[in-house]
This record gives C-alpha cells, structure tokens and sequence, in this order.
C-alpha cells in the first residue's frame, strides 16, 4: 500500500514512516505541514492519507481542512485523520460529505501499535473507523435528531459499535447475544433512520452519521449505553 503523511512532529512523523514501512507499506511522501499535499497526492498518487488536525502555521485545523479538500478532490482517497481532541465540526463535516474510506483516531487512545497497523489496512481497503470517544459524542447529538429519538438505548449501543468498524460478530460478542440478534437491531435501526437496507455497510454508517451531524446541540460525551 501506498501511504502519505502529513504530520508536523517530527518524532511521530519519522515513527509513522518506520512503523509503517516496518509492516510492508510504502511511504510515498512525509510532510511537516500541508503546503504541498495536493502537489504530493496528485504527483505520488496514494492509496491512502493519513493526516494530523492540527498543522502549522496556526496549528488550529489546517490539516483538518486540508483532509476535507482532498475528499473533494479525491473522492477514492481513503483518509485517515489523527487528532488529539475531538474536532467535532470538521469530524461532521467529514463524515457528511462525500468520499472515500475514512478513519479517525485520536492520538492518545491509540494503544496498540499492531492494532493501529491493522487499522490503516483496514481503512485503505475500504473499511470506515471512528474512535469511540468520536462516535460518543457525535451520537450525544441525538437528543435533538427526531430520527436518532426512535433508536433504543441497545440500537444506539450497537449503532455505535457499526461506527466504529466492529463486524456483527464482534458486536455479538461484545454483547453477549447472538448474531442473529445483531442484524435484527441493525435493520430495526437503519429503517428507523430512514435509510434504505443494503450491502454497503460502510455507506450506511456514513449516511447515519451524517443525519446526526446536521442537528445541532452541543455534545453530550459518555451519552452512549
């Protein structure tokens, strides 16, 4: 796989590119900062980018904003975007707009560096991956969602789970029910928010997320069951 970095600590980015190549990936390109990342992605092609919130000059939300340019301008470019916090407008507007595969992670929550490997895989192939505490607030938003107002607390919980990439398997044995039981509560809520039942499983938990992301209200962390 083909993988470009735009991170401006300089131990992290260094780490990103061995870790990476570590594990037989290409690192095609390693930016400090997100001056040339449309030169980079356009001339190295990438199958996937993997980009820091928070770059210079302001350190705010360059690269935040950046990823969301590349969405548009690339809309088969699996994104991955780190964070130290939850960024909860650009996170929305990720999610809602349209694109590619796409992950976010916050950096302290990533413990595991296999895990993290197997997780950029996992989103250069297609798969959709929020860390919990970026699914949990996002999900706080549905007091004020009508459709988010229909879920139970156990379509919520497994809702979230969806979000955050799990299989029905892994949700069944997270909760201790069958899988038979999973995919009930997978209907039940998809019709519950008015959307269409399909295969495309990573579109669906976009297009859910993207209904809560349009309703307002401030978010409520720990809100999940």
């Amino acid at each position: 796989m083909r993988i470009l970095i735009c991170e401006d600590s300089v131990l992290l980015r260094e780490g990103l590119v061995r870790l990476l190549e570590d594990a037989g990936h290409t690192v095609v390109a390693a930016l400090p900062d997100a001056d040339g990342l449309a030169d980079a992605v356009a001339a190295q092609a990438p199958d996937l980018c993997i980009l820091d919130v928070r770059l210079p000059p302001t350190h705010t939300d360059e690269g935040i904003r950046a990823a969301l340019r590349l969405r548009v301008a690339h809309p088969d470019l699996a994104v991955l975007v780190l964070s130290q916090y939850v960024e909860e407008r650009y996170a929305t507007e990720l999610i809602a707009g349209r694109g590619g595969a796409l992950g976010y992670l916050l950096k302290d929550r990533v413990a595991d560096v296999g895990e993290f490997v197997e997780t950029v895989e996992q989103i250069a192939a297609g798969g959709t991956v929020f860390d919990p505490e970026v699914v949990a607030q996002l999900l706080g938003r549905r007091a004020r969602d009508e459709r988010m107002r229909r879920l139970t607390d156990r379509e919520a919980t497994v809702l979230a789970f969806i979000a955050e990439g799990k299989s029905n398997q892994a949700i069944a044995q997270a909760l201790h029910v069958s899988e038979g039981s999973v995919e009930k509560h997978i209907t039940s809520l998809f019709q519950k928010l008015d959307l269409e039942p399909d295969e495309a499983g990573n579109r669906r938990v976009l297009a859910a997320l993207a209904h809560i992301s349009h309703s307002g209200g401030q978010p409520q962390t720990g809100d999940l069951p």
